[in-house]
């Protein structure tokens, strides 16, 4: 079974960058869409940000201009770029993705998580 890992997390000071990064565990044909997601304490897991295959993106109104998402085709991965950081960005962030395996057989896949915490 295909998983995603999560890397890249850990603690910036307010107003630093982090880049999180997702790969699949197994060979994979392509990556059809993705997405980051979070769960702060005591909170509800929420959408960050989503990208298709075609590059369609979408985000958050409160990370908007601050977060980019993309695949790296050649290297099937996904990536969050984090800029801007701030403390209320403190969470566990979750990667999901949707794989075409070799074969065409499609597999969802959510990440373990990786911890970002944004504290001075």
């Amino acid at each position: 079974q295909v998983q995603s890992v999560e890397s890249g997390g850990g603690l910036v000071q307010p107003g630093g960058s982090l880049r999180l990064s997702c790969a699949a565990s197994a060979s994979i044909f392509t990556i059809n869409a993705a997405g980051w997601y979070r769960q702060a304490p005591g909170k509800q897991r929420e959408l960050v940000a989503a990208v298709t295959s075609s590059g369609i993106t979408n985000y958050a109104d409160s990370v908007k201009d601050r977060f980019t998402i993309s695949i790296d085709n050649a290297k099937n991965t996904v990536a969050l770029q984090m800029n801007s950081l701030k403390p209320e960005d403190t969470a566990v962030y979750y990667c999901n993705a949707d794989y075409r395996l070799v074969g065409g057989r499609r597999v969802n896949s959510w990440g373990q998580g990786t911890q970002v915490t944004v504290s001075a």
